[in-house]
């Protein structure tokens, strides 16, 4: 999926529907890309709509909480956790 499919999404989400946050969205994205990068996770050339979502989400919460200031959601921390250990699994298995 390409990050402007990625902002479609994010934009029904989100419940906007103008295009005045366009390009401020994309930034979203892309640093919620780079954040979870950080967390550890790597990316398949071609990413899974499992990790679109998982960007998706965690785009939504970075959207949600600049006016919030709200923690991450559990269900977030939940998916981010739940892709890393299936990532470690799948390197332990190939690698033994």
């Amino acid at each position: 999926m390409s990050n402007e499919e990625r902002r479609t999404m994010l934009k029904i989400d989100l419940g906007i529907s103008a295009t005045a946050y366009d390009e401020r969205l994309l930034q979203y994205i892309q640093a919620a890309e780079q954040e979870i990068i950080r967390e550890g996770i790597t990316f398949p050339d071609e990413p899974s709509v499992d990790d679109d979502q998982l960007v998706i989400m965690y785009a939504a919460w970075l959207w949600r909480k600049r006016d919030s200031g709200e923690g991450m959601p559990r269900m977030l921390r939940y998916a981010l956790n739940n892709r890393l250990f299936s990532q470690k699994m799948k390197a332990e298995e190939s690698d033994g």
